[in-house]
């Protein structure tokens, strides 16, 4: 799958919690996801770094941290579909996501997963 379908399935199929993902998809899905938030994150850095400096908290909360929620949002739901889509892929519940509540080893787990090739052939998670 190259980035551009990924992305364009990502979207698609941002509330689909049956199916697989291959792990192509997921972790084209998680740069792009990067990509975007990454100048939101640094202007928000930045924007706030200058509030705090002049001494206006106040501002702290400014225009760039509203965007940055609000890309967050958007992306939120559909890469929580891939994740549990990608899980499917690797024959385990989307269940597993709750994993990453574990402090330090749930994340790394979680990880694990993502990295994992994807059953070979039909598994119980297949549609249709």
């Amino acid at each position: 799958m190259t980035f551009g379908q990924a992305i364009r399935s990502g979207f698609q199929n941002y509330a689909s919690w049956q199916g697989r993902a291959t792990r192509s998809e997921y972790w084209w899905w998680a740069l792009f996801a990067f990509i975007v938030t990454l100048p939101f994150s640094i202007a928000n850095q930045v924007s706030t770094q200058v509030a705090v400096a002049s001494g206006n908290t106040a501002d702290a909360f400014g225009v760039a941290f509203w965007l940055l929620i609000l890309v967050g949002l958007a992306l939120f739901l559909p890469g929580l579909a891939v994740l549990v889509r990608r899980l499917h892929d690797t024959d385990r519940s989307g269940g597993w996501y709750w994993i990453a509540l574990v402090p330090f080893a749930g994340g790394i787990v979680l990880f694990v997963f993502m990295l994992l090739a994807g059953t070979a052939g039909r598994n119980r998670y297949d549609v249709g």
